[in-house]
């Protein structure tokens, strides 16, 4: 046999098997998505997605009390408005008093070291359920969107969020917002990550469920990417870094690896963030369920891939589970 031929002395060892990958999993790269509702009591339980509940602000000491303890570094926040009075503009999204603004607060509190990135779009908070404000026709009025998505984030900044996350995918909203940020003072205080390659998936079933978010016309495919559109990705990452994204992300993560590898090329010097969302974390789930794989197994391959691709940053619902992992 040719030398040149003799790899797996390279793997023998646990140990130096660990080494062949250019990074591994830590705890500080898995960012908790979370749900707030505005029940300030709430803890309900989201049917469609594994473990995961609806949190009102009086329960977040007690919910994440323990994963702070194990060593949860960053949460992103998602408001669930179950009682309040939608309209066109989503003007529930920053009201001082509505879940998003009261949990920052809470949690700046609570746990001082706890970075808290919180999602910016208006499909939870409109009457329509889309992510943008509209035209008369029922299309997307682009320029009054980007204007209101920029009022949230620096309304969301003020509260005390350490990032804001605009997931909308309208054109020109991460200047917008950049320029907004400036104008507050807020800029060097607050990080922008932008969903910059968010396609139109069919793995976001259970996360509309928890948030209550799906449009009640129509779809959102008319901003989000199509699932084939690798070269309109490709632009899309590199418009936001030009607008001013500190954080580039790809949503969905495991159908589009690709993605995450051109931008890991395309942003070499970015943090590079991806969303394993709903439908993926759900699917990982129902799998080991049937008995097709052990869950623990599956979570780190799916999770390793991501990082394997270039990712520095998951959002992942699996994040308490790794907390409990990466102890061993």
């Amino acid at each position: 046999m040719d030398i040149s031929s003799i790899l797996q002395g390279g793997y023998q060892h646990p140990l130096s098997r660990s080494w062949q990958g250019r990074r591994q999993l830590t705890k500080s790269m898995f960012m908790y998505p979370i749900f707030i509702t505005d029940d300030p009591d709430a803890s309900v339980v989201i049917s469609s997605l594994p473990g995961q509940r609806r949190w009102g602000v009086n329960q977040l000491e007690s919910f994440l009390g323990p994963l702070v303890k194990k060593g949860l570094k960053s949460v992103i926040l998602f408001g669930v408005p179950l009682n309040c009075e939608k309209d066109g503009r989503g003007t529930p999204a920053d009201d001082p008093s509505g879940p998003v603004i009261q949990a920052i607060k809470k949690i700046r509190l609570l746990f001082p070291s706890l970075y808290i990135a919180c999602d910016v779009c208006l499909c939870e908070y409109t009457s329509h359920g889309h992510c943008g404000l509209l035209h008369a026709d029922g299309t997307i009025n682009t320029k009054p969107s980007v204007t209101r998505l920029a009022e949230v984030s620096v309304n969301y900044a003020k509260a005390g969020a350490h990032c804001v996350a605009p997931s909308d995918m309208m054109d020109g909203r991460i200047k917008a917002i950049k320029q907004a940020l400036i104008d507050a003072d807020l800029a060097s205080k607050c990080t922008l990550m932008s969903y910059s390659a968010k396609f139109a998936s069919a793995l976001y079933g259970p996360f509309r469920d928890a948030a209550g978010s799906a449009p009640s016309f129509g779809d959102r495919k008319c901003y989000q990417l199509p699932p084939t559109a690798k070269g309109l990705a490709r632009r899309a990452i590199q418009r936001d870094m030009v607008e001013g994204a500190d954080i580039i992300m790809v949503k969905p993560a495991l159908p589009y690896l690709d993605i995450i590898s051109d931008a890991a090329q395309l942003a070499p010097d970015h943090p590079l963030a991806c969303y394993q969302v709903s439908g993926e974390f759900a699917m990982v789930h129902a799998g080991a369920a049937a008995g097709v794989y052990d869950l623990k197994t599956m979570a780190f391959e799916t999770t390793e891939s991501m990082v394997r691709a270039g990712a520095t940053l998951i959002l992942s619902y699996f994040t308490p589970d790794f907390l409990d992992w990466l102890e061993t």
